[in-house]
């Protein structure tokens, strides 16, 4: 009988464990690619992060319809996601934005501490997409919120320094965005290391592309980061977020006039799902979701390859 040859690779590079929240949760400690047991001992599966907005003007109505009416209020909808599974919740704050309702610092603080006490699960704090503003926002929101450790979204190569320090002094993790590029991911990180980032209160987001937008060129990018890290290169061994919502920016996830394609949110469902499929298994350690169904296929299909509930 012929003998199977081992295929498995040796490396001698893991992913740092960041301490997320009130220390409870953790992200990183792969030793190797994911759900590969012959290489890495770890059984470990990504996280997921359930999306909420504090302002749902421009949310999508096909995604309002799968949380029974619970979104018009943020913590009451935060709060069904930790009864769906949700390992965290991501707020994006959209009513920040100084060309819409214009929602003060403070204000934006009482509510993510409230989404805080009453979850208790480790959050993600997004801005609206205004540069200025965010920065402006996110550093009262890193001096105001207490007793956890938040998840900053996000510093860019061009603007790092103001986030990156309030995020340093206030004991929060802080998100360094690069754009589809290994090397861009590489600088990113250096450039927050530099400036005197610990690597524990580091995450990456390399861009995660959707199904029909690129999503082959983002794993091929997310996987050759994850295996730089594995083979030693200690810069790359941040754990890696993929934002998956992205999904629902393409026409034929979300596109309700044509008929012939059947129901939008059945679409949209499946597109979020493979996305985030091809993230995991590319090496995310955080997966940010938009829909309740995609975010349950992926924690199922994910406990059943790593074993772990």
């Amino acid at each position: 009988m012929t003998e199977i040859p081992n295929v498995s690779e040796k490396y001698n590079g893991e992913t740092i464990q960041v301490a997320l929240g009130k220390g409870d949760y953790v992200a990183g400690g792969a030793k190797g690619m994911p759900f590969l047991s012959f290489e890495n001992p770890n059984k470990l599966r990504p996280m997921i992060a359930g999306e909420v907005w504090d302002d749902i003007t421009d949310y999508p109505e096909i995604a309002k319809e799968m949380f029974s009416g619970r979104c018009d209020d943020p913590v009451e909808w935060a709060t069904m996601w930790k009864e769906l599974g949700a390992d965290i919740i991501c707020i994006r704050l959209m009513s920040i934005d100084p060309f819409k309702k214009n929602a003060s610092a403070d204000d934006a603080a009482t509510l993510v501490q409230r989404i805080v006490d009453k979850t208790n699960l480790p959050v993600m704090v997004s801005g609206c997409g205004n540069v200025e503003r965010d920065i402006e926002v996110l550093t009262v929101v890193c001096e105001k919120v207490k007793n956890t450790r938040l998840l900053i979204n996000k510093v860019e190569e061009g603007e790092y320094k103001k986030l990156a320090t309030a995020a340093m002094a206030n004991n929060h993790v802080i998100i360094g965005f690069s754009n589809l590029d290994v090397n861009l991911a590489k600088q990113m990180n250096i450039l927050l290391s530099d400036f005197g980032v610990e690597t524990n209160n580091m995450l990456m987001d390399p861009l995660m592309a959707a199904l029909g937008m690129g999503l082959d060129y983002s794993y091929s990018v997310n996987e050759r980061i994850k295996l730089s890290a594995y083979s030693g290169d200690k810069i790359l061994q941040i754990p890696m977020i993929c934002d998956c919502t992205s999904s629902w920016d393409v026409g034929d996830a979300t596109e309700e006039d044509d008929g012939t394609m059947g129901p939008a949110s059945f679409r949209a469902t499946w597109w979020e799902a493979i996305t985030g499929m091809a993230a995991m298994v590319s090496g995310a350690d955080i997966l940010v979701v938009r829909g309740p169904g995609a975010a349950d296929m992926l924690k199922v299909y994910a406990c059943e390859l790593t074993e772990v509930m």
